[in-house]
C-alpha cells in the first residue's frame, strides 16, 4: 500500500475512471440512503470534481491499484472514499492522518445518514459545529458540518 500525492496535470483519464469506480464502490458501501437512480445522477459529477480538487492523494495496493483517495481543498475535506472490501483495514485512518499532517485538514462535511463515517471522522478528533436540514443541492439529506 502506497500514499501518492497526484497533481492536477498528471490525473490521466485512466486514473479518473480508476477512481470513480473506488467513489461507486464505496458509495454503495455507505450511503444506504441514496437510490440507485441517486447514485447514477451524482457519478456524473465524479469525474470533473476529481479533476478539479487541489490535493488529490490517492491509495494504491501492491499492483498499483487505486483502492482509496481523498481530495482536499483550502484545508477541507471533500472527498473520502474506500473501495468496500479495503474497509476496515486503517486505510481511511491513514489517509486523514496524512490529510491532517501534510495538507492541514481542519474541517469536512459529512452526511447525518452516514453514522459509521461521523463516529470515524469523530475518532479522528473532528466534531460537528452545524447541521444542515438539506445537502448543497438542497436534497433531503442533512449535513454535519465538523471541524478538528
Amino acid at each position: 500500500m502506497e500514499i501518492k500525492n497526484i497533481d492536477k496535470n498528471r490525473r490521466s483519464q485512466k486514473l479518473i475512471e480508476q477512481l470513480t469506480v473506488v467513489w461507486e464502490d464505496s458509495v454503495k458501501a455507505t450511503h444506504s440512503f441514496l437510490s440507485e437512480r441517486e447514485i447514477k445522477n451524482i457519478k456524473q459529477y465524479v469525474p470533473q470534481a476529481l479533476k478539479e480538487v487541489k490535493y488529490l492523494i490517492v491509495v494504491v495496493n501492491e499492483t498499483n491499484i487505486p483502492i482509496a483517495f481523498m481530495g482536499i481543498t483550502n484545508k477541507k475535506l471533500e472527498m473520502l472514499f474506500v473501495r468496500a472490501e479495503e474497509r476496515g483495514k486503517g486505510i481511511g485512518t491513514k489517509l486523514i492522518q496524512y490529510g491532517i499532517k501534510e495538507c492541514s485538514i481542519n474541517e469536512l462535511t459529512v452526511n447525518e445518514q452516514n453514522p459509521n463515517a461521523k463516529r470515524f471522522y469523530e475518532k479522528n478528533g473532528f466534531q460537528v459545529y452545524k447541521r444542515t436540514q438539506t445537502d448543497e443541492q438542497g436534497n433531503p439529506y442533512p449535513l454535519l458540518y465538523m471541524k478538528l
